[in-house]
């Protein structure tokens, strides 16, 4: 008997080819897409490039209808509101930049989706990420690995995957390069195959968070104080939702050097600034830590890891300390370390496993 696998199917070209390339391989194959919200709650109009739209499910559709194969829609909109959306904006208001991206892996897709998919007794789920998943007889645990294209690397988004979600997880693209899964689209002739790829945050219209959060949340930003890392008053700045670290441009303030934003103080409102050397730290703890490799943590170990999803890993060691969490130690200072984003630990092409950076 054939074994089922549902594919996560977000109408775009990485999924819409993971579904071909598993019919290929003999499996029953099943599309769903994940009905997270309405254009209308975030006033996307049809024309918008986001993953999740009301225009993707019907490439999804057609995409499987072209295929051959069945297609579900799953009305998940109450968990990702729930989940996703209001962490986003508590996150913002409390200071921390989260990341929704990983929220939605763990939450929705790797939790929600395959206990249902297992519910409606599937063998197994898929996506179109670009990853490998390994069992590794000696450690006797399942590995997520880089894919074979490096400038796709999703590992990033997937650190918080567990051994039974990876035991029940196919990453059809991971040995493939882009332009392979575009060539593949265009030879099925799928409406998939020129279409390009999301870049912003789903729910989010435009570049605006802070517009987004005040009109999901209803709580307008307060004005207060940047200030710098003495205490001292620079000027007024619009609400700390408009601001992560990092940022030089948009501070609504003029200064004769260029100035950055190094902290941000939800307590008392205020924004620090500071100079781009200020931004540098070699140190940063992680907590809610999902370990792949190992199942635990008991000495110093040797690792590059990476606080950005484009960023080039770094030599570092990670530390167990207190409660599970983990200090992360680098060799060299690194830039922008920002509160609420991920941390990844690699070993070589494993995943070691990633925390958020407290």
């Amino acid at each position: 008997m054939k074994k089922k696998v549902m594919v996560a199917m977000s109408g775009g070209v990485d999924s819409s080819v993971a579904a071909v390339l598993l019919k290929e391989q003999g499996y029953d194959v099943t599309g769903v897409t994940l009905k997270l919200f309405d254009n209308d709650d975030i006033g996307l109009d049809s024309n918008s490039h986001t993953c999740c739209s009301l225009a993707d499910v019907e490439d999804a559709r057609s995409v499987c209808y072209k295929l051959g194969i069945r297609h579900y829609v799953f009305n998940f909109r109450d968990l990702f509101v729930d989940k996703i959306v209001k962490h986003f904006a508590s996150s913002y208001e409390s200071g921390t930049t989260p990341n929704p991206c990983i929220d939605c892996n763990r939450f929705i897709k790797f939790d929600a989706l395959l206990n249902r998919a297992l519910a409606l007794e599937f063998d197994t789920i898929a996506t179109g990420h670009y990853a490998r998943v390994e069992f590794d007889d000696r450690s006797e645990r399942y590995l997520l690995k880089r894919p074979e294209d490096s400038n796709k690397d999703q590992t990033y988004v997937l650190y918080s995957l567990t051994q039974k979600q990876l035991s029940e997880t196919l990453f059809p693209l991971g040995g493939l390069y882009k332009s392979e899964v575009r060539k593949i689209a265009e030879n099925n002739q799928l409406v998939s195959a020129k279409k390009p790829d999301s870049q912003d945050i789903c729910f989010v219209r435009g570049n605006s968070y802070a517009d987004f959060i005040e009109d999901f949340t209803g709580h307008k930003a307060e004005s207060g104080n940047f200030i710098n890392k003495n205490g001292e008053p620079l000027g007024r700045h619009a609400g700390i939702t408009h601001y992560t670290i990092g940022q030089r441009k948009g501070l609504g303030i003029s200064f004769d050097n260029p100035m950055f934003v190094i902290n941000k103080d939800s307590a008392n409102n205020t924004v620090t600034l500071g100079k781009e050397s200020e931004l540098y730290s070699k140190k940063l703890t992680a907590f809610d830590v999902n370990l792949i490799s190992i199942s635990d943590l008991t000495e110093p170990m040797r690792v590059t890891a990476k606080t950005r999803y484009r960023q080039k890993e770094q030599p570092a060691t990670l530390y167990p300390i207190e409660n599970g969490n983990i200090e992360v130690v680098f060799d060299e200072p690194q830039r922008a370390i920002t509160p609420g984003q991920a941390v990844v630990f690699y070993d070589s092409d494993i995943v070691v496993g990633g925390g958020t950076i407290l």
